[in-house]
């Protein structure tokens, strides 16, 4: 079948459908680095995704620079956040309404949740063989929730849960860097893994 990954220069989702035998293509405006520029569609979303009845399932993950609770505050001290928060806001939108049967779009917890819907879940990397806290919302179109693989369990600091990305503190341990951010939005291998197996899964049936 073949699947649309959405904003994923990575290709972690792209190389576990392609395991399953799926056709699966990853899209950025970034050369891939996942090894894999055959499966690769370097360009616009909005030119690649047509009206979105070409593709059997479309995974979508969109930057959240501009719609992630943590950055939200900057928009009333930076005047033109705002508006990108808007254009952001639209993007997401626009993946929503393409005429595809099974669409599944993935974020932090932000403003897609005020401001278009409230998520149809929200997994941790922890419910999926990582030791590593990070909670990502799921918004899902004709497809079943994601049930967790493998349970991590957690240190315990002063009665709080930490897992191994987390200082004791709680605040995230990968240190400034100009990749930081292309780092924390990889996709964790063992939720790519459960997106191939059980939604490579449902598009068969």
């Amino acid at each position: 079948m073949r699947i649309l990954i959405a904003c994923e220069e990575s290709q972690e989702v792209c190389k576990a459908f392609r395991a399953k035998g799926h056709e699966a293509y990853s899209c950025d405006v970034l050369p891939c680095s996942g090894g894999h520029p055959e499966w690769h569609l370097q360009g616009y979303l909005e030119d690649v995704i047509g009206s979105g009845a070409d593709w059997d399932m479309i995974i979508a993950f969109p930057p959240c620079t501009y719609l992630c609770s943590s950055g939200l505050h900057w928009n009333k001290k930076d005047p033109g956040r705002q508006e990108k928060t808007e254009y952001a806001l639209s993007f997401v939108q626009m993946i929503f309404e393409r005429d595809c049967s099974r669409i599944a779009l993935e974020n932090p917890i932000g403003c897609i949740s005020s401001r278009i819907r409230k998520p149809d879940q929200i997994i941790q990397p922890y419910q999926f063989g990582h030791d590593a806290s990070k909670a990502t919302c799921l918004w899902l179109k004709g497809l079943p929730l994601l049930m967790p693989t493998q349970y991590i369990e957690p240190r315990i600091v002063a009665g709080k849960q930490r897992w191994a990305n987390q200082t004791d503190s709680g605040q995230n341990k990968l240190p400034p860097s100009k990749n930081r951010a292309k780092e924390r939005s990889k996709t964790y291998g063992g939720v790519a893994e459960a997106m191939a197996n059980q939604w490579g899964d449902e598009i068969l049936l």
